[in-house]
């Protein structure tokens, strides 16, 4: 809690499913921090064709952007430099995550970006009170949302209108 990050990668979790025999991640919470011109805010990142895991009980709540790439991110397709086979979908069982309360500028269009495993997909994934604007130079027009096997709680207001 009470952490300023950029610049930098922001706060991640993950790579998740890479390695035989990982520990499960349990009870995580990321609370009343900042982040300025970090390459992402928030993600949580699992690679495709991976080991049996879990990735439960996260809380991100109260977090201010400030010119953010990625502000909110569940990745379970992550594969950098093509090292995996993304046909695969991965079998890191991600639940129980809570967005709460996330404001502030993205510099990219798609401020929220869920994408969960075809073959395991998110549980009990809690967005609420999300106000990001787009703030980049390429596009015009508002912040948008991309969402993938999940259906997530969607609570007060919602900016851009997520998973709809």
């Amino acid at each position: 809690s009470d952490v300023s990050c950029g610049p930098g990668h922001g706060i991640s979790v993950g790579s998740l499913g890479k390695y035989k025999k990982e520990e499960d991640v349990v009870g995580l919470t990321v609370i009343n921090c900042t982040f300025t011109g970090t390459s992402n805010g928030v993600r949580i990142k699992t690679w495709p064709d991976s080991e049996d895991g879990k990735a439960s009980n996260f809380t991100f709540e109260d977090l201010f952007m400030n010119n953010v790439e990625n502000p909110i991110v569940i990745d379970q397709e992550y594969c950098p430099h093509n090292q995996c086979n993304i046909k695969v979908p991965s079998r890191v069982k991600i639940s129980n995550v809570r967005f709460r309360n996330i404001r502030g500028t993205s510099l990219t269009k798609e401020a929220v970006r869920i994408v969960c495993s075809k073959e395991i997909p998110c549980q009990n994934v809690e967005i609420g009170d999300i106000n990001l604007v787009y703030n980049g130079i390429d596009d015009k027009g508002p912040a948008i949302s991309s969402c993938s096997n999940v259906k997530p709680t969607l609570v007060g207001k919602q900016i851009p209108a997520t998973c709809v």
